[in-house]
């Protein structure tokens, strides 16, 4: 079996906010501890890695690779894995795009630290993956605005009304609805969450957020406070776009980015799997941690503690603990 030995990575910038690529480096081997620190600094820098020609070409060769930097989540909290590979979602143009802007599973009250999609099927253009730096449109608030910010909390769900036009839909849209609402979970994070690695304030919300909790605040001046503050987290400043070839796998961080997948393909076959890794409870600029509401989610992830948070604090019910790799 190879194993990839210290050596000096080398990314190449793709924005000034957000985005790195290295082409030829191998992951299929076993990652030494230095090579996945050198790995974590980039993420932790960069925030989204793109690597081209990395030789994983197989479920098995990305769940090795997620699993150097923690325990990994099941597929989905509620979506079907690939078959036989419990770790794996599939990320199918048959069922869809993900057109919208997310974070990943932030209805649960321990979202993925990090996500890996893997390049299966490709259409012959568009597909690409939009990521955003949410630390970056932190950054660009107004002082008056983000101190605001710093005091807020919403609600993300994924059983809500989805807006999309009924001519836009894909044609299993009712189906695929109900599998991914088929268990309900509701969840309160801090809109502004503290990085436990970097310490950046990035802004914690994307399409699963749907409400502040703010006291005679309705909803409707909830979305609408939650749209001004998503504009900022897409500004293309903030926004790096991943082009997408054979053989190639993106990192990116989940606790500081959203990504959307624009439907700009006409319908050819697109397919990337995802293997995600578990994280820890999303702190706020005041200390306080993330609160479930309603659904267990510790059979889909063990939450992992923050490495500035260990020891102190207390964990929702129902939340599960392992010691961090």
């Amino acid at each position: 079996m190879s194993v990839i030995t210290e050596t000096k990575l080398e990314f190449a910038k793709l924005g000034s906010r957000i985005g790195a690529e290295i082409r030829g480096f191998d992951l299929s081997g076993d990652l030494s501890p230095e090579t996945v620190e050198q790995v974590r600094a980039a993420l932790n820098e960069h925030k989204a890695l793109v690597f081209r020609e990395a030789n994983i070409l197989s479920d098995e060769a990305q769940v090795k690779f997620a699993s150097h930097f923690g325990p990994l989540t099941t597929a989905h909290p509620t979506v079907a894995s690939v078959e036989g590979e419990e770790n794996v979602l599939p990320v199918d143009s048959e069922n869809g795009s993900a057109n919208n802007w997310h974070t990943d599973v932030t209805f649960v009250v321990n979202p993925p630290q990090a996500s890996t999609l893997r390049s299966i099927d490709l259409p012959s253009y568009g597909g690409e993956t939009l990521i955003a730096s949410s630390a970056g449109a932190y950054a660009d608030l107004p002082d008056e605005l983000r101190n605001f910010a710093d005091t807020l909390w919403a609600i993300h769900t994924n059983d809500y009304d989805y807006s999309v036009p009924k001519n836009l839909e894909h044609g299993n849209a009712d189906e695929r609805r109900k599998e991914f609402t088929r268990i309900k979970f509701e969840t309160a994070h801090p809109v502004v969450r503290v990085h436990p690695l970097t310490g950046e304030r990035g802004l914690f919300i994307g399409g699963f957020a749907q409400r502040l909790r703010i006291v005679g605040l309705s909803n409707t001046e909830s979305k609408d406070i939650i749209r001004l503050l998503q504009a900022y987290v897409t500004r293309p400043e903030n926004v790096v776009r991943v082009n997408w070839e054979p053989n190639q796998l993106v990192l990116f961080d989940n606790r500081i980015t959203q990504h959307y997948a624009p439907d700009n393909y006409d319908g050819q076959p697109r397919k990337l799997n995802r293997v995600t890794i578990a994280g820890d409870i999303p702190v706020g600029v005041d200390g306080k941690q993330s609160q479930s509401i309603q659904g267990d989610s510790s059979t889909y992830s063990p939450t992992v503690p923050s490495p500035r948070k260990l020891g102190q604090g207390t964990l929702p019910s129902g939340a599960h603990v392992v010691a961090p790799l």
